[in-house]
């Protein structure tokens, strides 16, 4: 999957907040069948899997919003795929990573939202 330059810029940026604060990272960009997962990540014995939306400055809905019912379904069949190969046995939370990018695509804010949802 081919990622634009915002997006691009987002996984950084929100891989750096998540090592910054706490979190070992597992991998990025995880692909399989099912979808794919932008970050997975472990923090207090709990598995995150992280879907990171950037937005620039002229964005028209928060960058929550975009992870949709649909989306959701996708992320959490990947995880359970994930979990299912790798033999896991952890508990699995769901999270969504905003970052807000200004001129240049220099980080203006990051606003995580763990638990922002629940296994579909």
């Amino acid at each position: 999957m081919i990622k634009n330059k915002t997006g691009v810029w987002g996984e950084v940026y929100a891989a750096r907040y998540l090592r910054e604060n706490g979190y070992k990272i597992i991998t990025t960009n995880y692909i399989c069948h099912f979808g794919e997962i932008d970050i997975i990540a472990e923090k207090g014995g709990k598995l995150r899997f992280i879907e990171v939306k950037a937005r620039g400055e002229d964005f028209l809905m928060r960058p929550e919003e975009a992870v949709d019912e649909i989306k959701q379904r996708r992320i959490a069949l990947t995880a359970n795929y994930f979990m299912t190969v790798m033999s896991e046995e952890r508990t699995a939370a769901f999270d969504v990573c905003e970052v807000y990018l200004g001129e240049d695509d220099k980080l203006k804010k990051i606003n995580y939202i763990p638990d922002a949802f629940e296994e579909a």
